[in-house]
């Protein structure tokens, strides 16, 4: 999964971009044509019926029961009520149990979480304001974010809503102008989705695998996956382990952040696991039902894969996505293909192993163009070979060796393609990593930095019994995989360092006033000497100050490189077209 980037897709809610990098995405605003565009969508916005209805609507909680928690703070990281519980464990990842109705969950986990998910809350809409500091254009996107997600709450169940509700009391008055607590409470949940849809081809580039039988040292079914989700490092810091028993359906464990309800990474108690990588989709006109509340439906109503399947096929989603289920009572895995307008089930035959990246792999979805362009021109094709590579060389794994490919960060054949390249499984932005057994309900879960940081693992036979009760731990210690010693390196280091220059010479670019040393131009190059992304930037630093000679070489350094797509690889051809043409005159 690649990393959201946020300032896309908001002045994508007002035009379209022009050119892409890593990660992020250049642009060049057109002033009259936004007005224009965003004129229609505040006509839109004051006019439609359907608007009006979703920005009033508030869903019928009155049938649920409530005790409005009062929650005992025990010391600065450690927060109860009734038999609810927070607490942060060592390898500083935060550890929440929750039961009851929908509201009641919604109120628990609000009145627990609440300093952490408003904090949440401020680093996701200070970026927003950080992006757009127009009072103007403020006001033309919250335009658009009501008139898009005027169909939201018709798709999303009412036991969720209730659930919602609950939750978003507990969030911060200070955001009220962009929408009431529950509209962006479910405004955030589809933030995925709509990050998704805005940058199209951008998607985020998440990868998963599912292997059994022979390819286990056990034999049983063991599954991994990495969520590249990227809204900054602040934003990563506080992972959320989250323990759900609720008052129907099955207990589940979800991996995510404070404010969440869906799920992006979980296990059920039945063994019934969900994971999502994004897919090529086309824009759509309104947003549905998030993916990540079908997920979790899955989760809490699901015993097997017909059971999985069955739910996914109901639901109406709005974004192209692949849900990874494993299955402990079936013994397998399959990936559920969803899209707008299509829907397909990838079984392997004869084969006790799969790979998930981010292209559909199902008959469904054979001649779908859009597939078929994405696999030709994503990193999708690549990591997905990556994948048969690194069994190929690991073979019968097990959680340890699990953990190695989740981390591994080179190119086909071993080849050094730079710290942070796409085409990587570990691409060094992950959200998190988890590893799932579901035979013995057992779950790791990747602590700080990314995936690197010591998987810390959960017996969920245990967690949802009286044992836990007793004993007040969740962690099954003894069962934990060491950190990645890469942590501890220079290389490391370097490129920490790497991404923080990052933001000085992209401002640079984009400030012609603005200079930087060539002593500055070559410790950032030297930070990450391998990533084709150094030498593109740098090259367009030079090429924006007229010192085409030196931009020259620049953009052919990058074209030496393993470059992450085949549009980024264009545009570096484009700049060394402009450059020996700006070097001939």
């Amino acid at each position: 999964m690649k990393k959201i980037n946020w300032q896309f897709v908001i002045q994508n809610a007002t035009k379209w971009s022009e050119e892409s990098k890593i990660g992020r995405i250049d642009f060049s605003l057109r002033r009259d044509g936004i007005r224009k565009y965003l004129a229609i969508i505040l006509i839109l916005n004051l006019t439609s019926c359907g608007v009006r209805k979703s920005i009033k609507h508030v869903p019928d909680v009155k049938q649920y029961s409530l005790e409005i928690p009062k929650v005992n703070k025990i010391n600065d990281s450690t927060f109860s009520f009734n038999q609810n519980y927070l607490t942060k464990n060592k390898q500083q990842l935060w550890e929440l149990y929750i039961k009851g109705n929908p509201l009641q969950l919604g109120y628990n986990n609000g009145a627990l979480t609440q300093n952490l998910m408003q904090k949440q809350e401020e680093i996701f809409f200070s970026k927003v304001e950080g992006f757009v500091p127009s009072k103007f254009k403020q006001n033309l996107l919250r335009g658009f974010l009501k008139w898009y997600n005027r169909k939201m709450y018709l798709n999303v169940r009412e036991d969720y809503q209730a659930e919602l509700y609950g939750l978003s009391q507990y969030s911060s008055d200070k955001y009220d102008f962009i929408a009431p607590k529950f509209l962006r409470s479910m405004y955030l949940h589809g933030a995925h989705d709509i990050g998704h849809a805005m940058q199209d081809l951008m998607v985020v580039g998440c990868t998963s695998l599912a292997v059994w039988n022979e390819n286990t040292d056990d034999g049983d079914l063991l599954i991994g996956r990495n969520f590249d989700f990227y809204v900054g490092d602040d934003f990563a810091k506080n992972k959320l382990v989250e323990f759900v028993e609720p008052e129907n359906g099955i207990s589940y464990l979800s991996v995510s952040w404070p404010g969440m309800i869906g799920v992006v990474s979980g296990m059920n108690k039945e063994g019934i696991t969900v994971t999502i990588n994004a897919g090529k989709s086309k824009i759509p006109l309104t947003a549905k039902t998030p993916i990540s509340l079908v997920t979790r439906e899955i989760l809490q109503y699901a015993k097997n894969i017909n059971e999985a399947i069955a739910i996914a096929k109901k639901r109406k989603v709005f974004v192209s996505e692949s849900i990874l289920v494993g299955s402990a009572n079936d013994k397998n895995a399959v990936i559920i293909e969803v899209s707008p307008d299509n829907f397909g089930v990838y079984k392997v035959e004869n084969s006790s192993r799969f790979f998930c990246t981010n292209h559909f792999q199902s008959d469904a979805y054979k001649d779908d163009k859009r597939n078929q362009k994405h696999i030709l021109e994503s990193h999708s094709e690549y990591r997905y070979e990556k994948l048969q590579e690194l069994l190929e060389e690991k073979k019968k794994l097990n959680p340890e060796k699990m953990a190695s490919i989740l981390r591994d960060k080179s190119g086909l054949k071993g080849e050094k393609i730079g710290y942070g390249n796409e085409k990587a499984i570990n691409q060094l932005l992950a959200h998190h990593a988890v590893i799932f057994s579901p035979q013995k309900k057992l779950v790791w879960v990747s602590a700080n930095p990314y995936q690197l940081g010591e998987f810390v693992c959960y017996d969920l036979n245990e967690i949802f019994s009286d044992k836990r009760l007793k004993s007040g731990k969740f962690a099954k210690s003894e069962l934990n995989i060491a950190k990645d010693s890469f942590v501890d390196s220079q290389d490391f280091k370097n490129y920490e360092e790497y991404k923080k220059l990052s933001s000085q010479i992209e401002g640079a670019i984009d400030d012609k006033e603005k200079t930087l040393s060539e002593e500055f131009i070559n410790h950032y190059k030297d930070l990450n000497p391998e990533f084709w992304l150094v030498y593109y930037q740098s090259g367009k630093y030079y090429f924006n100050k007229k010192e085409y000679a030196k931009a020259k070489i620049e953009f052919e350094k990058a074209l030496s490189k393993e470059i992450t797509t085949v549009p980024d690889k264009e545009n570096v051809e484009k700049y060394l077209k402009k450059t020996n043409k700006k070097l001939k005159k």
